[in-house]
């Protein structure tokens, strides 16, 4: 796992209000409709076939298998089946109960000259098939409809997304009988188009104008309008939403790959796609009064990550699409997503250039299957496009760094402009906005009680003030309070913060810990100034500010968890003892720099003293041979950084910044330099580090993620300044770290290492009967480190005289390099991921583990 998936702690939320909502409410009637629509004749299932409730345009779709499965709260008793030459057939329901249905169609009398859809064993084949021949057309023209063809194009963008309880269902309550806490939250319930019944608990508005230049390529966004009410609140503002932008993108089925739930789906449009997907042509239907083909495809494996669905494409040279309709079927290997439909819809220009109109996304997830779990919806509303350049004023945001530019008031525009400015599409039904019921909902003690003990597990923090805009100082990181190892033995630390509300320019952070095994008292105090005012956290993007942090804690060489902090209670179970390590006291001095362009960089005045222990012993090495042992050493440095990472995304929190992908390229830099005898240093030192970082998709066939870094040491520096590697000594699953490398084993003043993981997806267990079921994902990964020691700094060779002898475990790496690989299992209960490791070569050293299983959790789609 390379970070710790914020997912986790949405689920952790919507469950527990669940509870609560639910703690007054039981079911009342409903009535389930299952079953197959079959051909009355060969017994051929039907995809697609639609099921709608007569009078009504409330219904459902078969699925590939010709099977449907659907739940009415509402009185309906007939249901009209029809299919495309098929007779349609009525069906009448039984309110209140379990309907099992064996649906039969027969074929009309008339003929078609199309494909005819079949699932199961039929013989598909390409060659000679009119939808492939026809679906080859679309495909050739997708990118010749391009609005960005244009030299500008600008448009309006409303976003609205609502996550709330799905088939919410209040209880009747009897004459006489008492009131419940939550009765009242019947009167925030809304009734979809399909008839269901829904209970909103987060809703999310925005309108942008966004501005696109061809040359110099450039896009930005003018905030117009913003407001968020309900559960997210207890999650910074900019960070769910660079979540929920990630996990629920723009779909634009014209490009190979879909990013949706931070996965990567074939495009029914990809020039993959007739290798994974099978087309057919349906029938002959009007959109916006013009004749267009009904496409249909389905992917060739159900459980890959692709649609089924329908392209609606005119019937003219152009092979203009129209209209899109996606959904996900199954079997899919889509965690917590029951069922899920996209529907787009575009218009034409003259030029025959496309505009989209309309991106709806409606999501069901479910944690269990017998769940009535959340629905979702994250509908896009476009208008006012143009290609005319922009006016003067807003032709200026191209000279801006930021994406996205805030226009002044944005988050605090009346109730009114929302209700004047809402599309017709996004209008509400219900005049109980979410703002409201989340009042109320506070005003029960249960309820405000369970939103503050949940906001400090997603947080970390105890915020000392119950009101947000007046809370000054933050108690944390609760998770780091009580830690343990080797040195110590039981570790207690005590730490806060303060926060913008007491100045956005000036932030104070520190923490003391005791260890209870060598009774010593460790802190750390920092003070920062922010050049840039800041919102939420002190790290916030992008930074511009000078800090100076003065530190005196236990320093475990070779061992840095690059992901989570150093106390977390998770990494207190090791696989052996812990005790190479020092105490090191630390003064920085640090100015950081970043750039909406991706560029960041830096500078670090640091002074430090790295004291010896009985475990990590200084011996010093004469000019005889003789060794003496040393308390101490002194370094002042200046470390140098630089780092490029365009189009990162990541989660952020208060003390750090969680990747949400890694689709971006890392570039890094360091340099590090001392002179000896200039403020106190014992050592002349130069090391220089780089490194890179990227992930890469194969469409169907997973993606692969990539850590390449390098380093050298120039100058003669005892073992302590060299380069050591990165020893992950716990059972979990830690990223750049070597999983079966013993802390200190080995110490170079050169190196390369790789660290390269392989996620399929399920491509091989997907084809398994049976474990296909399970829905796990495979996880293959290969990391090694070539390493070398040159002789100025091997205390063992002729001219070691200043060095400090190498631990008795440490080994001098040979010519090949160390490699450790692993095989692994994740998805497992949809949360759970375990590699065995094998540890390829240097096996001989004693006290190592050549082999071993390794944990982590992880909830994700």
């Amino acid at each position: 796992m390379k970070y710790k998936d914020k997912t986790s702690d949405c689920k952790i939320l919507f469950l527990c209000l669940l509870f609560l909502l639910l703690a007054g409410a039981v079911r009342a009637q409903r009535t389930v409709v299952r079953g197959t629509v079959t051909d009355s004749i060969t017994g051929e299932t039907l995809p697609f076939a639609s099921l709608v409730w007569k009078g009504t345009s409330t219904g459902v779709q078969t699925d590939l298998d010709g099977a449907f499965s659907f739940v009415s709260s509402g009185q309906n008793r007939e249901l009209e089946v029809t299919y495309v030459g098929y007779e349609s057939k009525l069906i009448t329901i039984r309110p209140g109960t379990t309907n099992e249905l064996d649906i039969r169609l027969a074929p009309s009398s008339m003929a078609l000259d199309e494909v005819v859809v079949k699932t199961g064993r039929e013989h598909y084949r390409r060659r000679g098939n009119p939808a492939v021949e026809f679906v080859r057309k679309v495909i050739a023209r997708r990118d010749a409809h391009d609005p960005r063809s244009h030299d500008y194009f600008s448009y309006d963008r409303y976003q609205r997304m609502v996550f709330a309880l799905n088939d919410y269902q209040p209880k009747s309550r009897k004459e006489g009988q008492k009131a419940g806490r939550f009765d009242f939250v019947r009167e925030f319930a809304d009734t979809l188009e399909t008839g269901t019944t829904i209970l909103p608990l987060s809703e999310r508005e925005r309108m942008e104008r966004v501005f696109y230049r061809r040359s110099p390529r450039s896009e930005k966004s003018l905030l117009v309008a913003a407001k968020s009410d309900g559960v997210d609140e207890v999650f910074s503002r900019e960070g769910i939403q660079q979540f929920l932008n990630e996990a629920f993108r723009e779909v634009d089925i014209f490009q190979n790959n879909i990013p949706l739930f931070l996965q990567r789906f074939v495009s029914p449009l990809s020039t993959l796609g007739l290798a994974f997907y099978k087309y057919y042509l349906l029938d002959t239907v009007q959109v916006a009064g013009g004749p267009c083909m009904d496409l249909g495809f389905v992917p060739f494996n159900s459980e890959s990550f692709g649609f089924t669905g329908h392209l609606y494409v005119a019937l003219d040279s152009t092979y203009f699409v129209k209209r899109a309709v996606l959904n996900v079927a199954k079997d899919i290997n889509l965690n917590f997503v029951s069922s899920m439909t996209i529907d787009q819809t575009f218009r034409r220009t003259a030029d025959s250039t496309r505009l989209i109109l309309k991106d709806d996304i409606r999501v069901n997830f479910k944690l269990t299957e017998k769940s009535k779990g959340m629905y979702a919806q994250r509908l896009n509303v476009y208008s006012d496009h143009s290609f005319a350049p922009p006016p003067t004023e807003e032709a200026a945001l191209f000279d801006q760094p930021a994406p996205v530019v805030e226009q002044e008031g944005a988050y605090r525009r009346p109730d009114t402009f929302w209700a004047e400015s809402r599309p017709e599409e996004a209008r509400k039904k219900n005049p109980n906005g979410v703002d409201k019921l989340m009042k109320r909902l506070r005003s029960v003690p249960l309820f405000y009680f369970t939103e503050k003990v949940i906001t400090t597990l997603v947080s970390g923090y105890i915020p000392t003030n119950k009101n947000p805009e007046k809370n000054k100082f933050d108690l944390g990181p609760m998770n780091s309070t009580i830690n343990g190892n080797a040195i110590e033995g039981a570790r207690f630390r005590l730490g806060g913060g303060t926060t913008p509300v007491l100045n956005k320019h000036w932030f104070f952070e520190g923490y003391a810990a005791y260890g209870t095994k060598d009774r010593k008292m460790k802190y750390d105090a920092l003070v920062e100034y922010s050049f840039a005012p800041r919102k939420d956290f002190r790290l916030e993007f992008p930074r511009h500010a000078l800090t100076f942090e003065y530190m005196y804690d236990i320093n475990k060489l070779g061992q840095n968890y690059m992901y989570t902090s150093k106390d977390n209670v998770m990494l207190a179970i090791k696989r052996q003892k812990d005790t190479r390590a020092t105490y090191l006291r630390r003064a920085e001095l640090t100015y950081t720099r970043e750039h909406y362009n991706g560029i960041s960089y830096g500078a670090v005045v640091r002074n430090l003293r790295e004291y010896a222990t009985p475990y990590a012993p200084f011996l010093r090495i004469g000019a005889d041979g003789a060794q003496t042992a040393m308390p101490h050493y002194d370094m002042t440095e200046l470390e140098l950084r630089f780092r490029y990472g365009r189009g990162e995304k990541f989660y952020q929190t208060r003390t750090q910044r969680i990747p949400i992908t890694y689709d971006a390229f890392i570039f890094n830099l360091s340099h590090t330099m001392a002179r000896k005898g200039l403020l106190g240093s014992s050592f002349d030192l130069q090391r220089t580090e780089v490194g890179m970082q990227k992930r890469f998709w194969f469409s169907a066939f997973g993606y692969l993620d990539v850590i390449v870094k390098g380093g050298k040491v120039w100058t003669k520096v005892p073992y302590p300044l060299l380069l050591l590697p990165n020893a992950n000594i716990t059972y979990t699953i830690q990223p750049e770290s070597y999983t079966n490398m013993n802390a200190l084993e080995f110490i170079n003043d050169e190196y390369l290492s790789w660290d390269v993981t392989y996620y399929m997806n399920g491509i091989l267990l997907n084809r398994i009967p049976l474990i296909k079921k399970l829905r796990w994902r495979e996880v293959f990964c290969f990391r090694g480190l070539w390493g070398h020691l040159t002789d100025k700094n091997d205390p063992a060779k002729q001219g070691a005289e200043g060095l400090y002898a190498f631990p008795s475990t440490t080994y001098r790496m040979g010519r090949e390099p160390y490699m450790e690989a692993s095989v692994g299992i994740e998805n497992i209960f949809n949360f759970l991921r375990l590699d065995y490791v094998w540890r390829l070569n240097y096996r001989d050293h004693p006290g190592i583990q050549a082999h071993g299983v390794r944990a982590t959790m992880k909830l994700s789609f």
